[in-house]
Parts: C-alpha cells; sequence; structure tokens
C-alpha cells in the first residue's frame, strides 16, 4: 500500500479521535498522523495519500487551523497525490452540516490532487452540507453528537474503500 499521511484539524478534541480511528484502521504509525495548528503544509511531501480532516464551526465555517495549513497547500501542486476527506460536524445544523469536507474539496480541487474516497451519507438527517458535490458526497462525514453509535461503522467502511482505491 502506499504511504498514508492523515492531518487534521480539531479544536475540542473529536476530529483528533475521529483521525486516531482512521489511522488504526489504516495502519497508519502515530508519527504519520498530523495536526496542522504544528504541521508546515510541506510536510505531505512524504505520503503519496493524504487524509485530510477537520470540523465544521459557526456558520459553516472550516476549523480555524485547518483553514491556515489549506492555504499552505494551495499553493503547492499535489500531482500525483491521492486525497480523502473527512469532517465532523452536527446534522442538527442541517443547512451547513459537515461543510468543512465540502470546503477542503473545493480549496483542494485545483492542486491537481486526485480526491478518492467518496461515502454515502444515509442516516443523516440534514438539508444542505457543502460536502455534496454534485450529488455525490467527497467524504466521509461523522456526527458523534447525534450519531455517536455509527461512527465506527462508517469509518471502517470509508478505510475499506480507501484501501481498495489507493492500492
Amino acid at each position: 500500500m502506499k504511504k498514508i499521511g492523515i492531518f487534521y484539524g480539531t479544536t475540542t478534541g473529536t476530529t483528533l479521535e475521529v483521525a486516531q480511528q482512521i489511522a488504526r484502521q489504516l495502519d497508519v504509525k502515530p508519527e504519520d498522523v498530523h495536526d496542522v495548528a504544528s504541521t508546515a503544509p510541506s510536510a505531505i511531501a512524504d505520503y503519496d495519500v493524504l487524509v485530510i480532516g477537520a470540523s465544521t464551526w459557526g456558520a459553516g465555517d472550516l476549523q480555524e487551523d485547518m483553514a491556515t495549513f489549506l492555504d499552505g497547500l494551495q499553493s503547492l501542486d499535489l500531482e500525483g497525490k491521492e486525497v480523502a476527506i473527512f469532517g465532523c460536524g452536527d446534522d442538527s445544523m442541517s443547512d451547513t452540516f459537515c461543510n468543512s469536507v465540502g470546503e477542503i474539496y473545493h480549496r483542494l480541487h485545483d492542486t491537481k490532487a486526485m480526491f478518492i474516497a467518496p461515502f454515502n451519507n444515509d442516516g443523516y438527517q440534514y438539508q444542505h452540507s457543502e460536502s455534496d458535490v454534485h450529488g455525490m458526497i467527497v467524504g466521509l462525514c461523522i456526527d458523534n453528537v447525534n450519531h455517536p453509535d455509527e461512527t465506527a461503522r462508517r469509518i471502517e467502511q470509508w478505510c475499506k474503500e480507501i484501501k481498495e482505491e489507493a492500492a
């Protein structure tokens, strides 16, 4: 399998917990799991597959550290890199659920990265999400507020998809 690096932005620790669960499923070593608050965008150079995740805040805003990290990534040529996106949100915020997933996708769209591992959001109740791009959910959405019982299953299924696509 290709070398995987996980890059996450967290404020309360929820996205860190999800990143750690993803790392276990993908057999990613702890030193390859990066908090973007203390990681330079150039750190992605060591990896073939980038798993990038953040939470959604306020009126659908991207977590602050991830926004800064993406500013740096947007200036890089990510040709040859595969990117899988995950995000944490609350589906009771029905008009901005997991907007972070869509924000990451849109901000990296012109970097020549290849996006992998879209995921089905069945079971969530929301009206709108930036993670839905042209009818496709472009990454994994996690709601540990309202659906914590689904988190492990969703992560496991998503990681199987990453393993298949990044093989």
